[in-house]
């Protein structure tokens, strides 16, 4: 499975964790010529797996940090913790432009975009409300190196939150959707932490993966 797109950081009878790279598909698309992904791949490599391993996913562009289940009661416990915020992620992220601030709150709604699928748009009124914690790390050449610790798990969050004038106001570098970014795989978002509960025994457990850029 260590292809170049996927690397596995953990392996058990019940879950798998994995890391992706930018451009790479969590779960399958509409279409054949968009099967290809972590979760399908996930399935083929492992004798027995259920139909449908995800139990959550990164954006396309985004690299990083996946646990897909390998059973029915794996992926029923997992859904949960995801669903009742009992994990832990944290991301890494790159902004084209030099912030300001050096840690806050993001609290932002905001909806898909019905008419230009799949960008999502601030939306006061029906908009779902999305809440980042943030914390400026460094600034590089003119961009702002920043952690996101995202509270609520909604599509496109972080890249919303950083580019929306009510969030952060710089979009995150390699952005094609909200930012200046022609093309895909060039994202610099990545899932770096992952801490859940053991779906069997309880145990706590954290993952790590090392940032690309």
């Amino acid at each position: 499975m260590n292809d170049g797109k996927i690397n596995l950081l953990h392996e058990e009878e019940s879950f798998v964790v994995v890391e992706k790279i930018s451009g790479f598909l969590s779960v399958p698309g509409r279409g054949e010529e968009n099967y290809d992904s972590v979760a399908s791949r996930v399935k083929e490599s492992y004798s027995g797996c259920i139909p449908q391993p995800a139990v959550h996913r990164l954006d396309m562009d985004t690299s990083g940090i996946l646990v897909l289940a390998r059973t029915k009661e794996a992926h029923r416990n997992l859904s949960i913790q995801f669903q009742e915020r009992q994990t832990e992620k944290k991301y890494y992220g790159l902004l084209d432009g030099e912030l300001e601030d050096g840690s806050g709150t993001i609290e932002l709604p905001f909806r898909l975009d019905v008419d230009n699928r799949p960008h999502q748009i601030y939306d006061e009124v029906h908009g779902k409300m999305g809440v980042t914690k943030w914390q400026k790390i460094t600034v590089e050449n003119g961009l702002t190196r920043i952690l996101f610790e995202p509270i609520t798990g909604r599509t496109h969050q972080l890249r919303v939150h950083s580019a929306h004038e009510k969030g952060l106001g710089i979009p995150i570098v390699g952005d094609p959707l909200y930012g200046n970014a022609v093309g895909n795989g060039q994202l610099k978002l990545h899932a770096a932490f992952l801490s859940f509960s053991h779906p069997g025994s309880g145990e706590r457990l954290f993952f790590h993966s090392e940032v690309p850029f």
